[in-house]
């Protein structure tokens, strides 16, 4: 059995079709309140803050995969997110199961450096702090041979669906609503954006790759790092229009930050706008070279479609 811990999100979702259809129908759907993806899906409601329902919730599994989101509030990051993880790791020690870690990257510095899997952690901004903190907890397990683990990170994405980030919320629901287009800081700074589904893929990829494990991975993005500039270009001669839009500069974001929680939550996060956003995914193309990532305008276009459904 092969089990999801936080599945309602997309990354979740999109895992669960990817293991159905190449891996295995035994699966497990983890959360407070699941809800099947496949017909064959096996539903287990847990609170993952509570040690002993963790341990529950992986008991049998030979792979679980944690994929589970919070929203964006610190406080909630802080007081939950470490304990979390903390209980299934103890989980998977306790029943003999492999971990697979779905990781993002606010642990890494917010400037132009390129970003591999060897760059030193340099967090901006408390929910970074508990990124480092989590991550390095399952690291040190990993080390210490405690545990059998891999680490699947991922940048910013962009996607279908339930698909939550920035340049969703600033481009793609703007383009749905027919409004301006919003883009922070900057419009000339190269994004490296990950498309939800590839990064489903390639995780349940790694998960079932059992030389991959006791290792970081960086999933796969496009290999041709756009700007926002020439990402709403590509998306303009998609949907056949142009699509204007406007940059936020950031005193903008720190007087809607007063206002709206939100934008207060977004402000540590603002940072890597200013900046280029290299993130490096040459080990994982190496290792699976038959990998098809999804290009921009292949994301786009799939975009368009679902919303003119």
């Amino acid at each position: 059995m092969q089990t999801i811990l936080g599945a309602n999100g997309q990354i979740g979702e999109e895992l669960a079709r990817e293991l159905k259809r190449n891996y295995t129908s035994d699966i497990r759907i983890v959360s407070r309140k699941p809800v099947k993806v496949n017909d064959t899906d096996i539903l287990f409601a847990a609170d993952l803050s509570k040690r002993e329902e963790a341990i529950e919730a992986v008991k049998g599994s030979e792979i679980a995969y944690f994929t589970l989101g919070m929203p964006m509030n610190t406080d909630l990051w802080e007081k939950q997110f470490a304990v979390i993880l903390r209980n299934v790791i103890d989980a998977c020690k306790i029943n003999g199961t492999k971990l697979v870690f779905f990781d993002n990257t606010y642990m890494y510095p917010q400037d132009s450096r390129v970003l591999t899997e060897q760059t030193p952690f340099a967090p901006v901004g408390k929910k970074g702090r508990v990124r480092q903190q989590m991550a390095e907890m399952l690291l040190k397990e990993m080390e210490t041979g405690q545990i059998d683990a891999v680490i699947c990170r991922a940048p910013e994405f962009y996607g279908p669906g339930k698909t939550q980030s920035i340049t969703n919320t600033l481009v793609f629901n703007n383009i749905k609503e027919d409004k301006k287009l919003k883009v922070p800081l900057k419009d000339n700074t190269l994004r490296s954006l990950i498309w939800t589904p590839d990064a489903s893929r390639a995780t349940a990829l790694i998960g079932n790759t059992p030389d991959a494990f006791g290792q970081t991975w960086h999933l796969p993005v496009d290999e041709n790092k756009l700007t926002y500039k020439q990402f709403i270009a590509l998306a303009s001669q998609v949907y056949g229009k142009e699509l204007k839009y406007a940059v936020i500069p950031k005193f903008v974001f720190k007087i809607g930050a007063v206002f709206n929680e939100n934008m207060k939550e977004l402000q540590e996060l603002l940072p890597r706008y200013g900046y280029d956003n290299l993130f490096d995914d040459s080990k994982f193309r190496q290792r699976f070279p038959d990998f098809k990532v999804t290009s921009y305008r292949q994301g786009i276009e799939q975009i368009k479609e679902e919303q003119k459904k």
